[in-house]
């Protein structure tokens, strides 16, 4: 039924043109060719004005009325250090690139309407102005090599890699079909090395378990991130191209098979602290569901997230991970509780290359281990569980 009346809609549009045509031949034959051409041009002329008026009087309006819905404006603020220098070169691009839009559009049907088809009227010819090529080369220039001296400045603030003796932390993200693999370093902060040939059904990185950085190592099901302290990221893939991409964070790097990338970044604000800010908005104090009117409020289920902004397959959108950013005091607290994942995974099985060897790991998990069981519990000393957090 539906299609029946698009399709009904589309014949009555069809015929309100063939009756307008049919009027304006009409037209001409009573006013003669002339008079009919210039009474066209001038109405057409002035639709341009009107055009002009609504058309850029709609884009201010717009560009204000949805400007809390955009990252880095109303209540959606940067959460990175960096990011205030993405959104200065954003702003100065949007005022430069703005200004040269509203006035070139003026112009544009202004000249419409003010050099319609007039009776009797005669085209200026100007065949050369130095002065006037002068002008509309140079400023333009002048303009856009602000722009882009401006834009490698950022760029180098932006990119810039830690240096020795920086206080930060080093996390890697290895992009899959359809996934991220969180990897954290453990208490000795270090990252293990790893090799693709080594990947097998228990070690999906190929993380070499006789590297003692490795043995420390967890994965976890989300990011969680200290404020304040710089956080280099290392980004890889397994298979094709995906997208390292924190948004409010102003943080995306392409994760490319076979060349490690790397970002890095410092949160300035905690999740917590984020919440609040959202508080603040009437759009943000809505149910989050609909349908539950007395449920959680919109600012209170907010989390960052990381996402893949590039296009990687059918399941792409289920790329997500929630970023939980927290004080300083919370993530040590949090990496402290978080469980080794060769010691819970690999230890002592058929892929362990340490199995039957005594390595420092297992003394240090056998006290945490004795330290959780309730007094007076007999403890089995050949045995040491670990829960993966």
């Amino acid at each position: 039924m539906t299609a029946l009346i698009i399709f009904g809609c589309f014949i009555l549009v069809g015929l309100v043109v063939f009756q307008m045509s049919k009027i304006n031949e009409m037209i001409k034959r009573i006013k003669g060719e002339e008079a009919a051409l210039e009474q066209s041009n001038n109405n057409t002329a002035w639709a341009l004005l009107a055009f002009m008026i609504v058309f850029l009087v709609a884009t201010v309006y717009s560009a204000y009325h949805y400007k809390n819905f955009m990252l880095g404006y109303g209540p959606l603020l940067p959460a990175s250090e960096h990011a205030s220098y993405i959104d200065g070169l954003f702003n100065v691009t949007l005022w430069a690139t703005g200004i040269v839009f509203i006035i070139t559009h003026i112009l544009l049907f202004y000249f419409a309407w003010k050099y319609k088809y007039t009776k009797g009227a005669k085209a200026l010819y100007m065949p050369h102005d130095n002065k006037l090529e002068v002008i509309w080369t140079a400023a333009p220039a002048v303009v856009m090599a602000y722009l882009v001296i401006n834009g490698l400045v950022v760029w180098n603030k932006v990119m810039s890699d830690v240096v020795p003796n920086d206080n930060h932390i080093e996390i890697e993200a290895t992009g899959m079909q359809f996934a991220w693999i969180l990897r954290y370093p453990g208490l000795d902060g270090k990252l293990g090395t790893r090799d693709f040939k080594l990947i097998t059904a228990t070690n999906d990185l190929g993380q070499d378990w006789n590297d003692p950085k490795n043995q420390d190592d967890f994965k976890p099901d989300e990011i969680v991130l200290p404020k304040g302290r710089k956080v280099r990221v290392r980004i890889t893939s397994r298979d094709v191209l995906h997208s390292f991409y924190l948004p409010h964070f102003k943080v995306k790097m392409d994760a490319v098979p076979g060349l490690p990338t790397y970002f890095v970044f410092t949160p300035t604000i905690t999740s917590e602290e984020y919440k609040m800010n959202l508080k603040k908005y009437p759009e943000w104090n809505v149910p989050a569901d609909p349908t539950d009117p007395a449920g959680k409020k919109k600012w209170e289920t907010f989390t960052f997230e990381l996402a893949c902004a590039e296009l990687c397959g059918s399941s792409h959108f289920a790329m997500r991970r929630p970023v939980r950013v927290v004080t300083s005091e919370q993530y040590d607290a949090w990496v402290k509780a978080q469980g080794s994942y060769y010691m819970a995974n690999v230890r002592e099985n058929a892929d362990d290359p340490n199995k039957g060897k005594v390595i420092p790991m297992d003394s240090k998990f056998k006290k945490e281990d004795a330290a959780e069981k309730p007094a007076g519990e007999v403890t089995d000393s050949t045995k040491s569980e670990v829960k993966v957090q």
